[in-house]
């Protein structure tokens, strides 16, 4: 009985160490040194205060930033602690009042005519809430707003999308996208902070 306690409290030492300690450090050092931004959370800094994640949305409202994708991931949307969906159903009639109404906010701040179709991804939310990416008919049907708002000509704010696009997985999986936390960045850097 002792020869088989000792082989099972041996084993379980072992398997501890294998997967307890030395997997964990040897996937932390190859991720630190081969994808060093991606392992610190693909943070955004302004000097050296980190300002925001690449990886999560954040509520840009102000008509001279891009919009990003509604959130129902906490009370206010986008907070990366209760990332979640609405988990309304395609039935629901709470899901479509809230479509139905961001449908018309959205043609209202873009100044679109009642018949003119509205990107999917403007109305409705991801499945974590904190998707970043916009799709980019939608970042097109916004840069009229932002350029009106920036004071400067609509072909410099295309300009800064197309240098924002990420390409499909492999050139074949999802479509062409933008990431809206760094587009206003480039906005910034480009043609100025706008301070209120």
């Amino acid at each position: 009985m002792f020869k088989e306690l000792e082989k099972s409290v041996l084993l379980f030492s072992s398997l501890t160490l294998i997967c307890g300690l030395a997997y964990p450090l040897t996937m932390n050092l190859i991720a630190n040194s081969a994808f060093t931004p991606e392992a610190k959370g693909s943070l955004v800094y302004e000097g050296k205060t980190p300002i925001a994640s690449t990886l999560i949305a954040q509520n840009f409202t102000q008509p001279y930033y891009f919009h990003p994708r509604p959130s129902a991931a906490g009370t206010d949307g986008y907070d990366g602690t209760s990332s979640s969906g609405s988990n309304f159903g395609y039935t629901s009639q709470k899901l479509h009042d809230a479509v139905k109404g961001r449908v018309e906010a959205y043609r209202a701040e873009n100044n679109l005519s009642d018949t003119q179709k509205v990107p999917m991804d403007a109305v409705t939310a991801s499945g974590s809430g904190l998707d970043p990416h916009i799709t980019m008919k939608n970042a097109t049907i916004q840069a009229k707003r932002i350029a009106a708002s920036r004071g400067v000509e609509e072909s410099k704010i295309i300009e800064a999308i197309h240098k924002n696009v990420q390409k499909p997985y492999w050139g074949i999986i999802g479509e062409e996208k933008v990431n809206v936390v760094t587009l206003n960045l480039t906005l910034d850097r480009e043609f100025g902070k706008i301070k209120i």
